[in-house]
């Protein structure tokens, strides 16, 4: 494993006035999982779209085997053997696994597509990687792990020798990122050189041979990975030491007064009788494995999704929430698990964004206020920290961390007092991370009070004052800061139900 396959030299890119990538060098030896890591915007995904045909680059060199390539469209780098699996799958969901596989490939017959020598062909690919699909299934009606794999299968068909995967495993089950890992550990047998962009540390550790890291658009430098520690990669990218320690007590003020209270909520089997109480000032932590049941919850107070029974009480009133629209006017704000879909406008700019939820308080007689628009998005971008070239810029072109911080304006000029972050720094870097964690203690310090869902059992045992665990629809403890620990989290995160 000591082959170079691929040498990038000098790469420079701009968009307009903004310099994204100065002079990034990155190399890559055959067989082996190189991991490109970096906080959103520092030009990790730019770098591989370069690469593999997206973006053309400014200036500097890019070399597979020695030979100097210039990609100009993603079929040049394919048909070179170089293939991306992006975040965003790019799938055709009506067609079935094969027909996505071989798509532009295809065996004829004649005038006609045959079908059965595709159903073949795929399926000897899929034997190959020893997993569990149906050529003739519906790529639409695969699980997103599953999907993925066929994005792999499909760059395997092609005779990929280099493979990126951007950020693969963020929508993955714990069973489908270990089946990837699988699959990457057999491509790596097969001499095949991988580029894997990921913020989860663990995931680092487990399957990456090298690490480079990016801050700013520039180059850092590359390590060892099994010689290399975590806080050593955190301060590498963020160029600063960042607090991972969990909270050790509560800063909930004695007596605070409860701001919201859910009583016996259900829906079908995916909320069994659940209740809570949320206090002023408080973050409220939701832990659990995934279809536990805290998304689920987290809709129906919001009325993203219908209840069947439970009763919703804000500041010790009970409302009637029949849509988003009413929990909006009862002061609560949702920021989705899914910001792509659920939070932010892509296309839209950043000020449309910001304004979307509180339009009627910038209109004037049948006019919109532009004016007050621009106003209160500089002052959010400005408290925030929110990069951007300017508020007009399409939200699609910020970097997750960004974007996340975009839809905590929305609630923000809309001041909402209770606050659902669900999942909130899903897809971002480290160094995002701590910035949003700021932001979470700061809105505390002005005395709104939030519900945090996550996954990450660190950030659940850093950022919250209490925690409801849930299993299988159910809540199974209430547990204080103080008397919290991963075991006992995990604990009753598996609990079944009538186990005691």
């Amino acid at each position: 494993m000591t082959e170079t396959i691929l040498r990038m030299e000098n790469i420079n890119k701009s968009f307009g006035d903004v310099h994204v990538l100065k002079n990034v060098h990155f190399d890559l030896k055959k067989g082996e999982v190189h991991a490109l890591m970096g906080e959103n915007g520092a030009g990790k995904s730019t770098l591989m779209k370069i690469l593999t045909g997206v973006y053309t680059k400014d200036s500097g060199e890019v070399y597979i085997d020695e030979k100097k390539v210039d990609y100009k469209k993603p079929i040049d780098a394919q048909n070179d053997g170089v293939a991306i699996v992006h975040q965003e799958l790019n799938m055709m969901n009506d067609l079935t696994v094969a027909e996505n596989i071989f798509i532009g490939r295809e065996s004829m017959n004649g005038f006609l597509i045959d079908d059965n020598d595709l159903n073949k062909k795929a399926l000897k690919l899929i034997e190959q990687l020893g997993v569990k699909i149906d050529p003739k299934e519906t790529v639409g009606e695969l699980t997103v792990g599953k999907q993925q794999m066929v994005e792999i299968i499909k760059s395997i068909s092609a005779n990929a020798r280099i493979i990126v995967f951007d950020e693969p495993t963020a929508a993955l089950t714990d069973t489908e990122i270990e089946e990837l890992f699988k699959i990457i550990r057999d491509l790596k047998k097969k001499n095949i050189a991988i580029v894997y962009i990921s913020h989860r540390m663990a995931e680092i550790d487990q399957i990456t041979d090298r690490i480079t890291v990016m801050r700013d658009g520039e180059y850092v430098g590359t390590v060892d990975t099994k010689n290399t520690t975590r806080g050593q990669l955190i301060k590498m990218m963020v160029g600063r030491e960042v607090d991972e320690k969990p909270k050790e007590k509560s800063m909930v003020r004695e007596g605070a007064p409860v701001v919201l209270e859910v009583k016996n909520l259900n829906y079908k089997d995916k909320i069994k009788d659940v209740s809570f109480k949320l206090r002023k000032g408080e973050i409220l932590g939701f832990a659990g494995l995934m279809g536990a049941g805290r998304t689920e919850v987290a809709r129906a107070i919001f009325c993203a999704d219908p209840l069947e029974s439970g009763e919703i009480y804000v500041n010790g009133k009970k409302v009637e929430i029949k849509n988003t629209e009413d929990a909006v006017k009862n002061s609560i704000g949702y920021l989705s698990e899914d910001r792509r879909r659920f939070g932010v406008l892509t296309d839209f700019s950043l000020s449309s964004n910001v304004s979307v939820a509180s339009i009627d308080k910038f209109m004037k007689n049948i006019f919109i206020d532009d004016k007050e628009i621009e106003k209160q998005s500089l002052f959010y971008c400005d408290q925030l920290r929110i990069k951007a070239s300017s508020i007009d810029q399409l939200v699609r072109n910020l970097s997750g961390g960004n974007q996340q911080k975009v839809v905590i304006a929305k609630w923000l000029l809309r001041e909402s007092d209770i606050l659902i972050f669900d999942e909130p720094t899903r897809g971002i870097d480290v160094g995002a991370k701590s910035e949003i964690y700021e932001l979470m203690n700061s809105l505390i310090d002005q005395g709104k009070s939030i519900i945090m869902i996550s996954s990450e059992m660190s950030e659940i045992l850093k950022m919250s004052d209490r925690i409801l665990v849930m299993c299988e629809g159910r809540k199974t403890a209430e547990i204080p800061i103080e008397q919290a620990s991963q075991e006992k989290i995990m604990e009753y995160a598996t609990m079944r139900e009538g186990e005691n």
